[in-house]
């Protein structure tokens, strides 16, 4: 078996993984990482999806390896009754089981938790989807974009006289795949206090009506009179609070606060907008606001570079920010130091740079990298730990087609 972390939050709880792509996966890596022992279970021949993503090279994917550290792989054919007895006999052997296949699936494989609990009562068990696994769109296919569009937030984001845009991050995916945790780690407590097991109901759908700070809200309340829709560059209800064009790249700033503002005055040494009764406060400055972000971007693009600008207003408490691009990210200094963004090595992919581990625990380091498995990697590991079988039966298994396995780069 690969090595684990076995001084994690998670040491000593077994998972069975049925996910794939990035929402289930985001779930089961972070538990893996914090030292559960993860068994990803992938459909025979091909495994998880994701390991057909880019950057590929001899078999092997960036994309998977991101979204898969330190976890085991059992790959199996689901569509056989050998194969699926296998993965029923794993069952009373773990905490928690984990799956983001479409609604009903794991079901019409006999793999629904009313089976599961019967094997292990004290079993924890979440589906994944996108939409849910009741109501009206539950059989919908879907994905992020798909939650996102159906959660309203597609429509807030973009150009007010353009079509709605879609984020180049996994935005939904992962935010739910943190929920799941979330929700996960509860019914754990609650089974150490009560002996109960408990289903767990995720969606992509519900995770993104979450982010909805004031949209609804302010719709509902002010009985329709409030419509959120796209503001652009800069936050329809806040100003000034957006991105602003400054010499050499862009800066985020926000300063909607009445001190903010007086900050941002003074670091624009600009008293008359200070005292210029159309920017008093929030609410005006939003009414003048296409008057007032000329006056902003005009005196940023007077300085130097952007770097002026961000210490001008540093001096100022005015919250602001460059906006980094990618190569800029992978080399900031804090980023780095924080180990928000780290280095991974693979014999076939290389040297390269993926997001770290997000959470700091004042009790535990931050885990080590453990690299993600190739396909079928530990078939007879997981089978020789958990269900005593002997090297004759796993072979045969391979032969039979039930257990596949595939090393990259062979």
């Amino acid at each position: 078996m690969a090595a684990q972390n076995t001084s994690g939050m998670l040491a000593g709880y077994t998972v069975l993984d049925f996910t794939q792509i990035v929402a289930g996966p985001t779930t089961t890596r972070l538990m893996a990482e914090m030292g559960a022992e993860v068994i990803k279970v992938e459909q025979a021949p091909a495994g998880d999806p994701a390991r057909q993503n880019p950057v590929w090279k001899k078999g092997r994917s960036g994309y998977f390896m991101q979204h898969n550290l330190g976890k085991h792989s059992l790959c199996v054919n689901l569509k056989t009754a050998a194969g699926r007895e296998l993965v029923r006999a794993l069952v009373p052997h773990v905490d928690v089981v984990v799956e983001n296949y479409s609604p009903g699936v794991i079901g019409r494989l006999g793999l629904g938790y009313e089976v599961l609990k019967e094997l292990n009562p004290k079993l924890v068990m979440c589906s994944i989807s996108a939409l849910g696994q009741t109501g009206p769109l539950s059989h919908v296919p879907g994905f992020d974009y798909i939650a996102q569009a159906y959660a309203g937030v597609t429509e807030v984001m973009g150009e007010p006289d353009q079509p709605p845009v879609i984020p180049m991050v996994a935005m939904g995916d992962v935010s739910t795949g943190v929920h799941a945790l979330a929700a996960i780690a509860c019914c754990l407590l609650h089974r150490e206090r009560s002996g109960e097991g408990q289903y767990i109901d995720v969606s992509l759908l519900d995770s993104y009506i979450h982010t909805h700070d004031f949209s609804l809200a302010t719709y509902t309340a002010t009985q329709g009179r409030f419509v959120p829709t796209r503001g652009g560059s800069h936050h329809t209800g806040l100003t000034p609070c957006g991105v602003f064009k400054a010499s050499q790249g862009y800066i985020m700033i926000i300063a909607a606060l009445d001190h903010q503002w007086q900050g941002l005055t003074r670091a624009m040494q600009r008293p008359d907008l200070s005292d210029d009764p159309r920017f008093r406060n929030v609410r005006v400055r939003r009414k003048n606001r296409d008057i007032l972000m000329p006056e902003i971007e005009r005196w940023l693009l007077s300085l130097p570079d952007r770097q002026a600008a961000l210490d001008a207003l540093d001096r100022e408490r005015v919250p602001a920010a460059p906006v980094l691009t990618v190569p800029e990210v992978v080399e900031h200094p804090h980023l780095v130091e924080r180990q928000a963004v780290r280095s991974v090595s693979d014999p076939l992919l290389g040297d390269f740079m993926i997001p770290g581990f997000p959470f700091r625990f004042s009790g535990h380091p931050l885990p080590q990298v453990v690299p993600a498995p190739d396909l079928g990697q530990h078939n007879a590991a997981v089978l020789e730990r958990y269900l005593g079988y002997g090297a004759d039966r796993i072979a045969a298994l391979a032969a039979d087609g039930i257990l596949v396995q595939q090393t990259a780069g062979a």
